[in-house]
């Protein structure tokens, strides 16, 4: 599809997976607004279905800030294990936990500029917290990002940061958190990293990586 600005490429990817997947929702299973900033930590490097069979043990032993604050790092890696890179998640949720006791009265905070400030926290899970649970206009740019707007034809960088300024300008507010969450479903199951499965695609009408005859031979 020739002579399209970006804003119209944006409306026509977010219409396209709206209706491809109408409910857009996180993966991870999570009770309050704690749970899901450590098991969204805990989702680094690791599958969203992996975290959601350590949390429940692990919630149930620890169900607060206050407790994880408490905590011994050691006693919070042995249930996190299996989540991999697991001494340093454990230290960052532990660290986290008493940052939001000391500095937040143990309150999961609202801004991406708080949020920031805690162990651990970047602005994907950031802009996560934002979007899902204080449902402000949040842009999560993790892999999935990433790799779909860059073939999609919105940029040709890996620059997170730079792409969430970009998506900004260019989604609606209220869709961008679907959008994000809509991106991730359909990385998963359609747009893969190693093979995506163009002929099957909602976006293939209007996708750069898509236009060649032989999707293969693409990027």
């Amino acid at each position: 599809m020739e002579n399209i600005s970006p804003k119209e490429l944006a409306d026509l990817a977010v219409k396209a997976l709206k209706k491809q997947y109408p409910d857009a929702v996180c993966s991870l299973v999570y009770t309050d607004p704690f749970q899901l900033l450590v098991a969204t930590r805990l989702a680094a490097q690791c599958t969203d279905a992996r975290v959601n069979m350590v949390t429940p043990a692990l919630f149930e032993h620890f169900p607060s800030a206050e407790d994880f604050a408490k905590a011994d790092v050691s006693d919070v890696e042995d249930y996190i294990k299996s989540c991999g890179l697991y001494k340093t998640k454990a230290r960052d949720i532990v660290k986290m936990a008493q940052q939001l006791c000391d500095n937040f009265n143990g309150e999961v905070p609202a801004t991406i500029e708080k949020l920031t400030t805690l162990s651990g926290v970047g602005r994907k899970t950031a802009n996560l917290i934002v979007g899902d649970i204080f449902k402000k206009p949040a842009v999560v740019v993790d892999t999935h990002c990433i790799r779909i707007t860059s073939r999609l034809g919105f940029h040709d960088i890996k620059d997170a940061a730079k792409i969430e300024t970009l998506l900004r300008n260019l989604l609606d507010p209220s869709e961008s958190n679907d959008f994000c969450h809509r991106l991730v479903l359909h990385g998963r199951a359609v747009c893969k990293a190693r093979k995506p499965e163009c002929g099957s695609c909602c976006m293939k009408d209007f996708c750069k990586y898509a236009a060649p005859a032989d999707s293969s031979e693409a990027d």
